[in-house]
């Protein structure tokens, strides 16, 4: 039994050294040649890739390799991995292929729902459209699609490993619906991200597929060989204006591209967490410096150890939130000059309800007296007010300052 794992391409890239591993230029019909394998020979649709980005190239899979047993899609920079961090060999793909119809992803978990989340970053209709052709083409499925559209989970990256016959079913499903739904929307407004709408919403149609059809699927980790180019260009620039101590103009940067790029903060672009760090890193000193206070900026700017500064940061406010705290955590954030309001900052973002938030600010509050940081404590006692006025036990505590 034969294995071919085609990585979509639309550039130059380190190819794996294992020979399984294929180079397949998508978009091929509207670029140069790469010297790769290309999409754009016999079946193909490679002149669509602009909205259908990698799937140009599951397409010319589907209508075009004939001699494999089973086949995959990976990405130039994302590729299953196994246990150990280490992208699958061809005997570890046949062996879980034993036991599993496909190999795939693990599901995202979102804290709204997929619907939700893809009107806030798309066009909403071309969802809904998707929804009606199925109903009218493949209506044993749409109970299915209607469930998991408002469910809170997704698959993400299109990659996955099936036998051929598998692979050719899901393909002809999918397309079916996605040619279709081209027929019913009008995107000549959108721009080059939103114009992508069938490479969005085929990941998602995945996961209905394999639901729909109770299929075993071999969740496991997606390694990145690289980062977005986008991605490292926002937090070079982002770099720049947190050097110059240009908060405003970090803030407004950010805004910018989240609103040209509204994947920019999903884990899948946001491969290291830096973006999302550097969101918390605006808001903070936005709000330091509302309160007349020296930011963090003031005390770090660059930006490695900036990212160091706010992880430690994070790291203690979640071993406060589980009553763990190192006896080294409050003297980090006595020494490192943390402010107040990037702790209070801090626990919003990682304390759910509001119960657990007044905890850890109690917990911490208290240390900060036993360190001598009466004024700190005071604060964060009363930032416990905005979750709950009528806390008795952060009453208790204000009472014993003169205010």
């Amino acid at each position: 039994m034969s294995v071919k794992m085609f990585t979509m391409t639309h550039k130059k890239f380190d190819e794996p050294k294992d020979t399984m591993y294929i180079p397949l230029h998508v978009g091929r019909a509207l670029s140069f040649d790469l010297g790769y394998l290309a999409d754009n020979t016999g079946d193909n649709i490679s002149k669509r890739n602009a909205s259908f980005s990698e799937l140009t190239g599951v397409y010319w899979v589907w209508k075009n390799e004939t001699s494999a047993d089973y086949v995959g899609i990976c990405h130039y920079r994302r590729y299953l991995i196994n246990k150990s961090g280490k992208i699958f060999s061809e005997t570890e793909l046949k062996d879980i292929l034993q036991q599993y119809d496909l190999i795939t992803s693990k599901r995202l978990h979102y804290d709204y729902t997929y619907y939700e989340g893809y009107k806030d970053a798309h066009n909403i209709n071309d969802l809904i459209k998707t929804g009606e052709v199925i109903q009218e083409l493949y209506p044993e499925y749409y109970e299915h699609f209607n469930r998991l559209v408002h469910a809170k989970e997704s698959y993400f990256g299109n990659i996955m490993v099936a036998s051929k016959p598998l692979f050719d079913a899901y393909a002809k499903w999918l397309f079916t619906i996605l040619l279709e739904v081209e027929k019913r929307i009008d995107i000549s407004s959108y721009d080059d991200y939103h114009k992508r709408v069938f490479g969005f919403i085929s990941e998602f149609l995945l996961l209905v597929w394999v639901e729909a059809n109770q299929l075993k699927a071999y969740e496991c980790m997606v390694g990145m060989s690289a980062e977005k180019t986008e991605t490292k260009e926002m937090k070079e620039k982002l770099a720049v204006f947190f050097k110059e101590k240009d908060i405003e103009g970090a803030k407004q940067y950010f805004m910018e591209c989240y609103e040209k790029r509204p994947d920019v903060l999903l884990e899948a672009s946001d491969t290291t967490g830096e973006l999302k760090l550097s969101m918390q890193v605006i808001s903070t000193c936005e709000n330091e410096r509302m309160c007349q206070l020296r930011t963090a900026l003031d005390y770090v700017n660059d930006f490695a150890t900036l990212m160091n500064y706010f992880r430690n940061l994070n790291d203690i406010i979640k071993r406060y939130k589980k009553k763990q705290p190192l006896k080294t955590d409050i003297i980090y954030l006595c020494n490192r000059k943390v402010t107040y309001i990037a702790i209070s900052i801090a626990v919003m973002l990682f304390c759910d309800t509001n119960e657990l938030a007044i905890d850890t600010l109690l917990q911490i509050s208290d240390d900060m007296m036993n360190q001598g940081k009466e004024d700190i404590a005071l604060q964060l006692l009363k930032r416990c007010n905005y979750y709950n006025e009528d806390e008795p036990r952060v009453i208790a505590r204000m009472e014993k300052f003169s205010v």
